[in-house]
């Protein structure tokens, strides 16, 4: 196994069959040989700077019904909350003070938001905040309101694919939802101008080995600038709510593997590696990871935005997710820093 790491450090390249071989069969040795190439190659472009973006969860509504998912139409346990444009703009007030120069405005696919008030929101906080990048990651949009968006100011656009095999996507989607579709806004996007993330989920309800391939194969043809991962974490109101969550070692696994397959990626450590681990964050890091998110959500409405059980870090202030992780970070020789954190660039 050690040959192909190799391998894929040198040439940031393998087949699917590569792939493959190496998520089925690797060793907890291979997998430490793998974290020091990662972290080796992440320090070449990234020094050990660790960006921090300010997550803002404004709105809890969604149209679609993803099996995995906490705040799908379908969960009438859910406590359904929007925050409005004066309470986004009072988080990034009190982000900007705590030295976020990055906000990344996620929601459900909720039609309230209308392509008018999304890009009144960016273009408000881009005329606050002209230093800072604004992300998106609010779903699957057409071309024309992308670009509204993009024109209003955003930088930035996380979109997981989260599955590159058609079939698995069927499996973890309602019908009227297309992995087809979900290509083409990244392709959208990408075209747009702006800085594209996609991702997936490690450990997803009937995932295999392949499927892991697949992803890979796609991240190297797609080439991102973001890739967020974390493990499957099933939700008590979902139809996969007993099925078994995606484990720490394989997430970090697949981490590394990005890394060395697109060294220049931004590669956060989720809050999902956090909650199946109390190191987790810390061990992303040490996989090859570049970027946290903490959550500056006001505190009363955390709780809501639930996509998976026991999420970590509901209760706290938006200052105290920041110096915790500062803290977290510096115990393992990393620095968080205060910068916009763009990608280093696609070689």
């Amino acid at each position: 196994m050690k040959a192909l790491i190799d391998k894929l450090y040198s040439t940031s390249s393998l087949t699917k069959e590569e792939y493959t071989k190496l998520i089925q069969h690797h060793s907890g040795s291979d997998a430490e040989y793998l974290y020091s190439l990662a972290v080796k190659r992440r320090k070449e472009y990234y020094g050990t700077d660790v960006y921090i973006r300010g997550l803002i969860e404004f709105t809890n509504y969604c149209k679609n019904d993803c099996l995995y998912c906490g705040i799908r139409r379908s969960n009438k346990n859910t406590e359904r909350y929007r925050l409005d444009k004066d309470d986004i703009l009072a988080c990034c007030e009190q982000g900007y003070g705590l030295g976020f120069r990055t906000f990344v405005l996620q929601g459900g696919e909720d039609p309230y938001f209308t392509d008018e008030r999304i890009c009144d929101i960016v273009s408000s906080i881009k005329s606050s905040y002209p230093d800072c990048a604004v992300t998106l990651s609010i779903g699957e949009k057409e071309h024309a309101s992308y670009k509204a968006f993009f024109d209003a100011g955003a930088d930035r656009y996380l979109l997981r694919h989260e599955t590159a095999d058609n079939n698995h996507y069927r499996k973890l989607h309602p019908s009227e939802m297309s992995p087809e579709h979900r290509k083409q806004c990244l392709y959208d996007l990408k075209a747009i101008g702006y800085q594209v993330g996609c991702g997936f989920m490690v450990g997803s309800p009937y995932q295999t080995a392949e499927n892991l391939a697949d992803d890979m194969m796609f991240l190297k043809e797609f080439r991102p600038h973001m890739v967020g991962i974390g493990p499957f974490i099933s939700q008590h109101d979902t139809p996969f709510s007993d099925f078994e969550s995606g484990t720490l070692d394989q997430t970090l696994f697949m981490l590394g593997l990005i890394r060395l397959t697109l060294p220049y990626v931004l590669l956060p450590s989720t809050t999902a590696l956090g909650t199946i681990h109390p190191l987790g964050r810390e061990k992303g890091v040490l996989a090859g990871a570049n970027v946290v998110m903490p959550n500056l959500s006001p505190v009363s409405v955390r709780k809501k935005y639930l996509l998976y059980d026991n999420k970590i870090c509901t209760g706290d202030e938006a200052a105290e997710c920041k110096n915790c992780l500062q803290m977290r970070m510096r115990s393992i020789g990393y620095d968080v820093v205060s910068s916009r954190g763009d990608c280093a660039g696609i070689k």
